[in-house]
């Protein structure tokens, strides 16, 4: 969360290598692969505290600690934390706080001891929580940029996990577009195809229909982005287009939004300085908006079972 410090965090509980620990009691060793090499992977998930239903409500909870568990494999760990040894110890912590309103949940399972950028373990966990309103772009829209950073190929390195060193490309990306004056980037793969933003996945509108980049175009194998695809084609009758997207082809866009666990579901519009559509949020964006809220926050039925209640 851009500006906040300790304090803010200070009263927050943190689960660490199975002890419920205070926040400033949750570190690691710098000399840790963790730390020096970025020998991590995380999830993000989003805990929305529901006044309808009066409790919080953990989103698609299991989907996300799968994927950690894929994660840890790809990355080589010497041992797999599993979703069921991740999941109670979540709750346990998110009961132990308290929250009454919207968090961002971050599970990050890490290589700890003082071993070289080879190590597997020892592993170690972390579970923390922060609270977390909704961004201002989700009612205003946001300005990109095309990045002149490229995003990483599968080649050289797993994009399709949380690992944390990952995020270096996408850390790139966000300072140059603020440097530059814009909100977010937009970052193209090695054959100068769209990929995705800087921590989250992108979706155009044309001739009606919803396009986004497929999953081979170097993305993360998104979950909120597999929830926008289902919500769409199954609430709004507005089934999504996966292919290739050109950078030329961005500006032909009459609608766009970024979707990821920190950025929901956030419209974009303009690129390079150029109006999306009217330069206003469209009105396909706004009902997934309504949609997608409605069914996180617990207004509307969860006949998927992606709620999880603490």
């Amino acid at each position: 969360m851009t500006g906040k410090g300790p304090r803010d965090y200070e009263d927050l509980i943190v689960y660490m290598n199975g002890e419920y620990v205070p926040w400033a009691d949750a570190t690691v060793h710098v000399f840790s692969p963790a730390v020096k090499y970025g020998a991590g992977v995380f999830e993000g998930i989003r805990g929305y505290w529901s006044e309808a239903r009066g409790e919080m409500l953990i989103f698609r909870l299991e989907d996300h600690l799968k994927r950690l568990e894929y994660s840890q494999k790809v990355m080589g760990f010497e041992r797999i934390v599993t979703a069921d040894e991740l999941a109670e110890p979540i709750l346990e912590m998110m009961r132990r706080n308290a929250f009454t309103e919207h968090v961002h949940i971050r599970p990050t399972v890490f290589v700890e001891g003082d071993g070289e950028s080879s190590a597997k373990g020892p592993v170690g966990v972390s579970i923390t929580a922060v609270r977390r309103p909704k961004k201002a772009f989700v009612e205003t829209g946001c300005r990109a940029q095309v990045s002149s950073w490229q995003r990483i190929a599968d080649t050289a390195m797993p994009t399709r996990v949380k690992a944390n060193a990952n995020y270096n490309n996408s850390r790139m990306a966000a300072l140059q577009a603020s440097k530059d004056g814009y909100d977010t980037a937009i970052i193209l793969n090695s054959r100068g195809q769209v990929s995705e933003g800087p921590a989250m996945c992108f979706f155009m509108v044309r001739d009606g229909r919803p396009v986004t980049p497929s999953i081979t175009s170097n993305i993360l194998e998104s979950i909120t982005r597999a929830t926008i695809i289902e919500l769409l084609g199954n609430d709004l009758d507005a089934a999504t287009v996966e292919r290739d997207v050109d950078r030329s082809e961005l500006y032909a866009a009459e609608e766009a939004f970024f979707c990821g666990t920190a950025w929901e579901v956030s419209p974009v519009v303009s690129i390079d300085g150029m109006p999306v559509g009217t330069g206003e949020v469209g009105a396909l964006t706004r009902k997934l908006q309504s949609v997608y809220f409605d069914l996180v926050t617990g207004v509307t039925n969860d006949d998927r079972g992606w709620l999880t209640a603490v």
